[in-house]
């Protein structure tokens, strides 16, 4: 790999050695750039590195450095370099800027939104593949995207959070979504305006042949108000929902995706991809795991693992699609998040609440639906399977796990707290059934 001109001297200190900072070490060695240095708050990260430095030397470099690479979800006003981060706040980028600057032609799709953003992508990646296009997918959905490889017509496409967007500064993609915006990383961000300036970024850079898709009507008002230069294509789910039924795929036809779809489709339509190619793609098609995941059915009730969903708006897209819902809630809530159901209340037969902050879920369920303080998932199980007993298993019952919160008061991450679910559903289950 041939170092870039952006790239060439340039002199870079990467701050963050988890998945995001590694890969972004291992790329400037495979370029061979010598002039970088690395820090990570924790020791046992940062020894393993021979670009490591002390403390007090990695200060004074960043005023030295050209660029500075911040791991996402690192706060500069929350760090011990929080002086030295602000007077330098021109030099941070992201590795989405990394991977920009070494490849400035590069072809790309970036996908951002509160919601759907890992599933659109990889709707994204199956469509184009099965239409000869060459892709390559990473980002924020777990891969960074500067471990992909690239061809010549290579079509990258790359999920954004909003931490990453938040630095971001080279980012410029030929074909640029916002799915969706809802209040989240509020705690982070400061503000709901500087979460959406976020999410905007990615239209930035945007050139005339570029093309920027948008639905939410809030975010369509800003961006025509600014001087952006890419083509606006405005998404409606009422042009997907003519063809919905040709798609025979129950996962994708599920409400859940009604929105992931209509931008997929609105996508197809510019790439030139027709209907019967559209919908021919589909026929196979999985969605990931802790996504609305229908992950097993006995007779008439169904087990569904939405364990991605961190806070309440991305949980009514499971209890606007389901019906007789046992609805497992509760974990971290996010800051400013409230449970407004009105007439999601008539498909919850009863809430089961787990985690740590059960006082906020029951103050927010209170004369509102039925539910039943459960501490933890192993609980709230047993008494699900309980209460399956009483409604009779020949009806069509959900059981729902739909946190609505962050899982962090009781699991690493919301990928644990769903395998932690499906476990103990196949073993409560083996009895019941």
């Amino acid at each position: 790999m041939t170092l870039s001109k952006a790239l060439s001297k340039k002199k870079f200190a990467i701050y963050g050695l988890g998945v995001t900072g590694t890969s972004a070490v291992k790329y400037l060695r495979k370029l061979k750039l010598k002039n970088f240095y690395v820090w990570d708050d924790k020791k046992e990260k940062r020894i393993h590195f021979k670009e490591n430095v002390n403390k007090d030397e990695f200060s004074k470099k960043l005023n030295t450095v050209d660029y500075i690479l911040l791991s996402p979800g690192i706060n500069i006003n929350k760090t011990k370099f929080r002086k030295f981060l602000l007077k330098n706040k021109k030099k941070i980028i992201t590795d989405l800027d990394l991977f920009y600057l070494q490849n400035p032609n590069v072809r790309s799709i970036v996908i951002t939104g509160t919601n759907g953003k890992s599933t659109t992508c990889k709707i994204v990646e199956h469509l184009l593949k099965k239409n000869n296009f060459h892709t390559q997918l990473g980002g924020n959905i777990g891969k960074s995207i500067l471990n992909s490889s690239s061809r010549k017509k290579t079509l990258f496409i790359i999920e954004a959070s909003s931490f990453q967007l938040a630095y971001s500064k080279f980012i410029k993609p030929n074909y640029a979504f916002i799915l969706n915006i809802s209040k989240d990383h509020l705690d982070w961000h400061g503000s709901m305006k500087k979460y959406i300036d976020s999410k905007l970024k990615i239209f930035l850079l945007q050139g005339k042949k570029d093309f920027a898709f948008l639905k939410d009507k809030k975010l369509i008002k800003i961006y025509k108000k600014k001087k952006n230069l890419a083509k606006l294509k405005i998404v409606s789910s009422n042009s997907y929902k003519k063809i919905k039924e040709k798609i025979h795929n129950k996962y994708l036809r599920s409400k859940v995706n009604d929105e992931n779809m209509s931008f997929v489709y609105k996508l197809s339509k510019i790439l030139k991809i027709k209907d019967k190619d559209f919908f021919q793609s589909f026929k196979k098609f999985n969605g990931l795991p802790h996504r609305h995941e229908i992950f097993f059915k006995k007779r008439k009730i169904r087990f569904v693992n939405d364990s991605k969903a961190t806070s309440f708006e991305s949980s009514k897209f499971a209890l606007e699609s389901n019906r007789n819902i046992l609805w497992i809630v509760g974990g971290l809530p996010k800051l400013g998040d409230k449970i407004i159901l009105k007439n999601l209340k008539k498909n919850i037969i009863k809430s089961f609440i787990i985690g740590r902050h059960k006082k906020f879920f029951v103050n927010q369920l209170k004369g509102k639906v039925d539910y039943l303080v459960s501490n933890n998932l192993r609980f709230a199980l047993k008494k699900i399977f309980s209460e399956i007993k009483n409604i009779g298993i020949h009806k069509e019952i959900t059981i729902l796990l739909s946190p609505a919160s962050a899982s962090y008061d009781q699991y690493k991450n919301f990928e644990e707290r769903g395998k932690d679910f499906k476990k103990l559903v196949m073993l409560y289950g083996k009895n019941f059934f």
